[in-house]
């Protein structure tokens, strides 16, 4: 190896440059194994919201260890999206996303044998770890795998993807429920049912190569041209057929990096906003929503599930309609309308509650859950998209700590608001998150859409 950078460096941003607006069909297969991670992070997160109240049936457990035992995969994701992020940069993409898919394996089977409460929140914890960091790496290998435009639909399409597995997640409680298992049994084949999935994307993923982006930001020349020829059947002329060491980037110097473009740090500060707000009004309102139901009498717990299920169904079709229009109308345009759906049906909702009308709250939520399904689909997008490639898995796991933040506070504490100051005055606080959303669409986010370094 040679240590002479600065003479290849034109090299290197040119085939960077190159990369990041090549079109793929592998790069779109990619995209899509990608996104089916989400399936089971998804599967993960929120059975435990429709099994939590079997989990209190048998262990008893006071409000707080429940919360916890709810929100502590949550509360592990933050951790694995830093670390994932940072390291993600550091040892490559590839790497990461099959440690987290063995590891998520391991740990999704074993949360189904505990044996006390405590173990089940110890387990979920170390579980959200390598879930936080899949998330972080999944993106950052799209935006790095596709070209410009396609890779924002890409990214776009994970509330779709999470639509699906709650959809699936609800579907198999309901055929347990129908078939009368026991609760206990419920509960614990629902949660470690979560290492299916896992494993086939485990195995699906065996043979992806790291992304050529990653290598020749590393300098890592001769594998970046093979694995160019093998994905886009190019050999990256542009680059030296030798290698050269590349000094090792700062993970905190990405935010000094961002300052110094006004359109990538201001689309970078809607990102993390967004991701705070859409969170914060999920993880209340729609985490909670059996809960919700069944505390205002809406059904039984077969067809609570039943009810939810459709929902979910419903915020599906929302999921998968918002990437599609982000092209016409912008991520701008996404957002603002999102958050302005979400405001409404919150407010809806509230009134519902404070006046009795019970019959209202299902639609509510429908529009809820359709608002919010296109005001998330790009929170994480944007920050991993006008990210420098040198910095993209850590910005992409910074920005997902803020989804994991608000959603562990919000899934630990919000059931104590719940019942401190009852469900229509608790539905009304939610509705100050879509504001915030809404505010800092309208007044921060500068279009992006198929944006391009310079």
């Amino acid at each position: 190896m040679t240590t002479a950078v600065l003479p290849q460096r034109a090299a290197m941003d040119s085939a960077v440059r190159y990369l990041i607006t090549k079109y793929s069909p592998k790069g779109n297969k990619v995209g899509w194994l990608m996104m089916a991670s989400i399936l089971v992070e998804a599967w993960d997160l929120y059975s435990i919201a429709f099994v939590l109240i079997f989990i209190r049936e048998q262990y008893q457990p006071d409000p707080l260890l429940l919360g916890l035992a709810a929100a502590g995969t949550q509360g592990g994701a933050l951790i694995g999206a830093l670390i994932g992020g940072w390291l993600s940069d550091k040892i490559g993409r590839r790497i990461m996303f099959l440690v987290t898919m063995i590891l998520f394996i391991i740990l999704a089977l074993a949360q189904a044998f505990v044996t006390n409460i405590g173990e089940l929140i110890v387990i979920r914890f170390l579980l959200g770890v390598p879930l936080g960091s899949d998330i972080s790496t999944g993106y950052t290998y799209i935006m790095e795998s596709m070209a410009k435009g396609e890779r924002e639909v890409m990214g776009n399409r994970w509330q779709f993807m999470f639509a699906i597995g709650e959809v699936l997640t609800l579907g198999v409680i309901a055929i347990f429920l129908i078939l009368n298992l026991d609760h206990e049994t419920v509960w614990r084949v629902t949660l470690g049912l979560g290492a299916l999935p896992a494993f086939v994307i485990l195995v699906m993923r065996h043979d992806i190569p790291e992304t050529a982006v990653w290598l020749v930001q590393k300098g890592r020349f001769r594998e970046a041209k093979q694995v160019a020829r093998e994905m886009y059947n190019d050999p990256l002329d542009m680059l030296p057929n030798e290698d050269i060491v590349v000094p090792k980037a700062r993970p905190a110097a990405f935010l000094a990096d961002l300052r110094k473009d006004p359109i990538r740090w201001r689309a970078t500060l809607y990102g993390w906003i967004a991701c705070f707000a859409q969170a914060s009004e999920f993880s209340t309102f729609a985490f909670y929503l059996p809960v919700m139901f069944a505390m205002v009498g809406v059904s039984t717990i077969l067809g609570n599930n039943l009810v939810t299920m459709a929902l979910f169904a419903f915020a599906a079709v929302s999921g998968w309609v918002g990437p599609l229009l982000t092209p016409k109308i912008g991520h701008r345009g996404i957002g603002i309308a999102g958050f302005s759906i979400v405001l409404v049906s919150l407010l809806i909702a509230a009134a519902a509650l404070y006046t009795d009308h019970k019959y209202v709250l299902p639609f509510a939520a429908a529009g809820m859950l359709w608002g919010h399904y296109w005001d998330a689909s790009n929170c994480m997008t944007i920050p991993t998209m006008v990210a420098k490639p040198e910095y993209r898995g850590t910005a992409s796991g910074f920005a997902y700590m803020f989804v994991k933040l608000p959603s562990f506070l919000a899934i630990f504490l919000f059931p104590s608001l719940f019942a401190a100051i009852g469900q229509a005055n608790a539905t009304l606080f939610v509705a100050i998150f879509p504001l915030i959303g809404l505010l800092a669409a309208i007044f921060i986010l500068p279009e992006v859409y198929g944006y391009e370094h310079d």
